[in-house]
Parts: C-alpha cells; structure tokens; sequence
C-alpha cells in the first residue's frame, strides 16, 4: 500500500468515526423513583429530539416528553480525600473531586410526580443544561452558587 492510499484509509477511518460518534452526553444514573432503570447504570443524555428526552444505555432506553418535565435541578458534590492525604501527602488536602449532578423531576402517565438523578461528565453538563432549558422552557433551579458557575460558565 503506498503512502497516499494508506492516507486516505487513515481519513476515512477517522472521518467515519466523528460521524458516527455517540452525540449524546455521558452519564450515570445514580437513582431516583423509576423502576425500569438500575442504580449504577452508565449511559447517554440525548436532548436532540424535538419532544422527548432520552436516556439510553446499552440495555434499554427511558424516555420522557419534554412537557411533562417540571423540574431541572444542577448541582455539585465536593468530595475531599482526607484518606489519601494522610497516606500519601498533605497536598491532598487541597484536592477536590466535583461530581455533577442533574435532578429531573417530571409526571408520568398517570399524573404522578417522579425524580430521576443522574450524574453528568463535566465535559457535557453544560450543554445538557443548555438543551434541556431550550426544549422544556424551564429555567434550571441551582443548588448553590458554585453550582450556578460551573452549569452557566
């Protein structure tokens, strides 16, 4: 195979692969009042569709219509790692973990109220919160102000 060929495979590999890239944001669903998903499942947030919201994992997918979500909730968890600092070193202490974290509250079809919690990558938390707030027309409620920074940038 020449050097041009084997240029050419290289980019169409590579342009196959951002075509084909999972265009939703990654996540873990941490719990809530849904039976049909598990505690500890990773996923993908998907806010493309016009009227549904869509969390997908390899095994099924949950989805919610836009108008019966009433509730978008961001917030952060910091964790400090006290055990690792005092094995390890002091600068430890320093160090914080920050998980992400998305509360959708919403009715389902028999008009009962139900919460799911997921947390969000920090890579795609703020354009999750983006979408949501565009296709719902809710204003995401803040847990406190550091929350407020990191969702809104």
């Amino acid at each position: 195979m020449n050097g041009l060929a084997r240029l050419l495979l290289i980019f169409l590999l590579v342009a196959g692969a951002a075509v084909t890239r999972d265009r939703g944001g990654h996540a873990q669903f941490i719990g809530g009042t849904v039976e049909d998903l598990s505690v500890g499942v990773n996923g993908a947030l998907f806010t493309t569709h016009r009227s549904m919201f869509h969390f997908a994992t390899k095994r099924t997918t949950f989805a919610i219509p836009y108008d019966r979500i009433n509730l978008i909730e961001y917030g952060q968890k910091v964790d400090r790692r006290y055990v690792a600092a005092v094995l390890i070193s002091p600068l430890f202490l320093l160090s914080k973990s920050r998980r992400h974290f998305l509360t959708l509250g919403f009715r389902d079809e028999e008009g009962a109220q139900q919460a799911l919690v997921f947390q969000v990558s920090k890579s795609d938390v703020r354009v999750v919160l983006a979408s949501l707030e565009a296709r719902t027309g809710l204003k995401v409620t803040f847990q406190d102000e550091e929350a407020r920074k990191a969702g809104k940038g």
